[in-house]
Formats: C-alpha cells, sequence, structure tokens
C-alpha cells in the first residue's frame, strides 16, 4: 500500500510526553482521503517508552498504523536517520516528543509538498506552550529554544543570511535526505549534558546543496512544550554555549575549501570585536542581566570555537583509528 505522509516522532526517555502527541496525532482533520503512519524512534531510552508505544499498539483502532524502532546510537542525528531508514512515505514529518501540532498539520504538511515541488524540506511555524508564562526580558532570546515565529508568509530559507530552521516540526523529502545526508554526521546532537547541538542545520546543508530548497511553512503550526526549568539561567547559559561551539564547523561548511583560511581571520577579528563591545557595554550588569550573560557565553563559545571543533575532530579520528 502507497503512503502519503510518515509522522516520524524521535524521542529518549518520552514516556511521560509521548501521550500528549499522539493524541493531538489521533485528532488530526482533513486526512480523510490520506494514507499515513506514525514512527517512534526510541533512542536509546531507558524508561518505559517502549512499554507505552506496546500498550498503545495492543489497543490501537486507528485507520492508520503506529510503529515501534529502536535506535541503539545515542544523538538526534542518528534517531532521525533512522526514521528516514525506516519510512514508507517519500514524506518525513519529524515531531520531537514534546511538539504538539495543530489539527491540520499533516493536511497543511501534504498541500505544500504538493504545491512546492523544489522544496526538499520546509519549517513550521513554532509556538511556545510555556510551563510558566516567560518574563518580559527574557524575549530577546526566547527564538533559541526552538521558536519559530516568522510571519504568515511562506518563504525561502538562504542559510548565509537566515540559517536553517529547526528540526522540530520539518517536513523532509525521504529522497531528498537519504541521498545526500551522510549516515555519520559530524554534529550528532544533544547527548547527557552536553548541549552540542548544531545536527538540524548541517543535515539541512546537505539537502541545500543537493540543489533542493528549504521553505518555512506558516500553515503548519506547532507548540512546543517548555517547562519552567529551560528558562532557568543554568540552562540558558548551557544552550548558548553549545550554540557557540558550532559556529565555527556551520560557518565553514557554507563556503568554498579556498575561501576558509580567509574566512577564518575576517570571523576571528569580527567575534574578538563582538565580544568586546558587548564586554564594555554589559560588564557592570553580566551577574543580574541574563540575557547579557547568555549572549556573553554564545559569544566567548563562538570565538574558542575554532579550537573545539579542532579538538573533537581529532577526537573523532583517533576513535576511528583505534576502531579500525
Amino acid at each position: 500500500m502507497s503512503i502519503d505522509f510518515t509522522v516520524a516522532i524521535p524521542t529518549y526517555n518520552g514516556e511521560r510526553r509521548l501521550h500528549q502527541v499522539l493524541e493531538r496525532l489521533q485528532n488530526q482533520v482533513g486526512i480523510e482521503n490520506l494514507t499515513w503512519e506514525i514512527i517512534i524512534v526510541d533512542n536509546n531510552s531507558n524508561d518505559g517508552t517502549a512499554k507505552l508505544i506496546y500498550s498503545y499498539q495492543q489497543n490501537w483502532q486507528q485507520p492508520f498504523s503506529l510503529r515501534y524502532t529502536f535506535e541503539a546510537k545515542q544523538g538526534a542525528a542518528f534517531a532521525r536517520n533512522r526514521a528516514i531508514i525506516e519510512a514508507k512515505s517519500e514524506l518525513v514529518g519529524f515531531l520531537d516528543d514534546d511538539n504538539l501540532p495543530a489539527s491540520n498539520w499533516i493536511i497543511k504538511a501534504y498541500q505544500f509538498a504538493q504545491t512546492h515541488h523544489h522544496a526538499g524540506a520546509y519549517a513550521s511555524q513554532i509556538h511556545g506552550c510555556f510551563e510558566v508564562k516567560p518574563p518580559e526580558y527574557l524575549k530577546p532570546i526566547l527564538f533559541y529554544l526552538a521558536i519559530t515565529e516568522r510571519g504568515e508568509t511562506p518563504h525561502q530559507y538562504y542559510p548565509h543570511r537566515q540559517g536553517f530552521p529547526p528540526t522540530a516540526g520539518l517536513v523532509v523529502r525521504r529522497n531528498a535526505w537519504k541521498d545526500n545526508v551522510p549516515q555519520q554526521l559530524f554534529l550528532v546532537g544533544r547527548i547527557g549534558s552536553s548541549m552540542l547541538g548544531g545536527e538540524d542545520a548541517e543535515a539541512l546543508f546537505y539537502i541545500q546543496k543537493a540543489g533542493w530548497e528549504i521553505w518555512y511553512n506558516p500553515a503548519m503550526e506547532v507548540e512546543h512544550i517548555i517547562p519552567a526549568w529551560r528558562l532557568e539561567k543554568t540552562y540558558l547559559l548551557s544552550l548558548m554555549r553549545g550554540i557557540g561551539l558550532t559556529r565555527y564547523y556551520l560557518r565553514m561548511l557554507l563556503l568554498q575549501t579556498w575561501q576558509r583560511p580567509f574566512a577564518f581571520f575576517v570571523y576571528l577579528l569580527n567575534d574578538i570585536r563582538k565580544l568586546v563591545l558587548h564586554f564594555i557595554r554589559y560588564r557592570q550588569a553580566m551577574s543580574t542581566d541574563i540575557v547579557a550573560a547568555c549572549e556573553m557565553a554564545r559569544l566567548i563559545s563562538t570565538l574558542i570555537s575554532p579550537i573545539y571543533i579542532w579538538r573533537l575532530k581529532m577526537q573523532k579520528a583517533i576513535l576511528s583509528i583505534k576502531n579500525q
């Protein structure tokens, strides 16, 4: 049977969160003429995720299937790649286990693909669903929490100017991913206490490099559940450090090999300039102004990003040699 659409939900210890996502998916509208499926990708969970999905499957009476697959390699990049391998549809919509899709999310995602044939991936409009109302002073950095509100008009992403969207709420053409995204990305996602992300942008870079377009589709709306602890200073500082540390690698990806040595020094000087100016402006407020402290953490991590990435590459190369 031909499958029109696959919803893939990578999860790590999502036992307490998955039921909300599944409830939203069971109440989708406008999909009467679509054949679709849900795949839960268990990314090496150690809670009751597998048991939860098994209990759902035992009582499943929906016209669409609920499938379970296990990915032992830790990291969002591995889980998403597993979803691409397992999917039976050409269109794969990614939802995290804390993403609640609007009731028309699937039909809007499917329809967009029918009118944008060159779109290899397209992102949802993502709203924050906060456990506690964020204070007004945090608004300048809330978009770092995978909140994507770029207006009500669809538009194409140009990474040199706008970067790439998050994978939460993203729909990809399976072949665009399968044919172009390496099975082993350099950035694999946040693991344990590490907040080194960037795997979303790296995957989308390869898709766009192959000639596919990356779009924003505001008609696909998703709520991102954000617990109170993600608004705390400790978490935000860690998040911003992780973002900064990936900066060098993602910058260099967008450049030709011959451009990189020159660009390295241009970026270095500009990063030093930004850091110094920020320090001069906010040095008195850094201990009390969370946004200023977060921006300082991001700027410092961006500055040391080349050293961090070079060291990470060396560690991976040594590990690769040992495993041969």
